[in-house]
């Protein structure tokens, strides 16, 4: 059975927004999810991003918004793409609340994000490292915040993030609701949320296409030291198109993208440290085929979409068969097959 949003009973503000931005069913996520978030309770979403679940946390929250002098509501994010993007719809589903939403994140002066908040902010959404520094410098004032929302908590638990996040959530009023949302539920990040939820109530939306059939998987078992080499060699004889190599840390993706251009592969890097035109410029030169190979972070990975990417390499496991299936999927799409090479 369907349900549509008009049987949600939002706020005639908020079915407007969304009737303007042409949402008329719920996905799977928001149907399950915003009558829970409704009644007050904690809630675990895990679901991939691409399901809808900004609207899903956004749209409950602007339903219990009412004005007052501090922000009421705080949403953590891992990266600042994220958290803008974030920003963004919540400023988009809230515009005739007048609900004033405000991103901070690291890399941008501290003068108009400080500025804002002393005028005054509704939502607050940032990065855990720049939440934390406005947090010491008591310019934020986490008093009145009446809900809190962990956005992609495994990400934030892989950029090392997670004490940041523990010390904000223990700034915050005790008797908040909370709701995280995470692809994978690593034992750490169980252990956050029996720390610091309340009978948290469960949502898994199953990723309906966690099929791999027109993807080709092999792997290869090598020494660590003659990694490069194997993957050079690899590079010789498969006809690839296009790769995307994965690698753990940033500091892997930039000594594997060098070692490549050495040896005669054009490669880049692209990791969370790139600022976003620089991020564009790479991703630019990949699709137009100027650049054969892209090395990648999960995190950086996240909301790359590149339909013809012939080979997915995998220079380190993931710890993870969820990851490992959201990698290989960037391959065989679009009707196309592909190679996903682990070493």
């Amino acid at each position: 059975m369907t349900t549509e949003f008009t049987s949600l009973n939002l706020r005639d503000e908020i079915m407007r927004a969304i009737t303007e931005l042409g949402y008329s069913t719920p996905t799977p996520i928001q149907a399950a999810l915003i009558p829970i978030m409704l009644t007050g309770a904690d809630v675990i979403g895990q679901a991939q991003t691409g399901t809808g679940k900004t609207a899903a946390f956004a749209l409950p929250l602007l339903q219990n918004f009412q004005p007052q002098k501090q922000p009421q509501a705080l949403i953590l994010a891992p990266t600042r793409e994220l958290a803008l993007q974030v920003a963004d719809s919540m400023s988009e589903y809230g515009k005739h609340l007048r609900v004033r939403v405000l991103a901070v994140y690291g890399g941008q002066p501290y003068g108009p994000q400080i500025g804002s908040l002393k005028r005054g902010v509704d939502v607050v959404v940032g990065t855990p490292g720049r939440l934390n520094d406005l947090l010491e410098r008591k310019v934020l004032d986490l008093t009145g915040i009446k809900t809190v929302v962990l956005d992609e908590a495994d990400e934030m638990l892989n950029m090392g993030f997670i004490e940041d996040v523990e010390k904000i959530l223990g700034m915050t009023p005790a008797e908040r609701q909370t709701a995280l949302f995470s692809a994978t539920m690593p034992p750490r990040i169980r252990a956050l949320a029996n720390r610091f939820m309340r009978d948290p109530q469960s949502v898994l939306i199953k990723r309906t296409a966690l099929t791999a059939l027109a993807i080709e998987q092999r792997y290869y078992l090598v020494h660590e030291s003659d990694k490069t080499s194997a993957l050079t060699r690899l590079f010789e004889i498969e006809p690839i198109k296009s790769a995307l190599i994965f690698a753990r840390t940033r500091a892997e993706t930039a000594t594997l993208a060098n070692e490549l251009v050495v040896r005669g592969i054009p490669a880049e890097a692209i990791h969370g440290d790139l600022d976003q035109n620089a991020r564009e410029r790479v991703l630019g030169r990949f699709r137009s085929n100027q650049l054969k190979v892209l090395v990648a972070t999960d995190v950086a990975a996240r909301g790359l979409d590149i339909d013809d990417i012939s080979h997915v390499f995998n220079y380190h496991l993931p710890d993870d068969a969820e990851v490992y299936i959201h990698r290989i999927g960037r391959t065989g799409r679009a009707g196309k097959t592909g190679v996903a090479i682990t070493l």
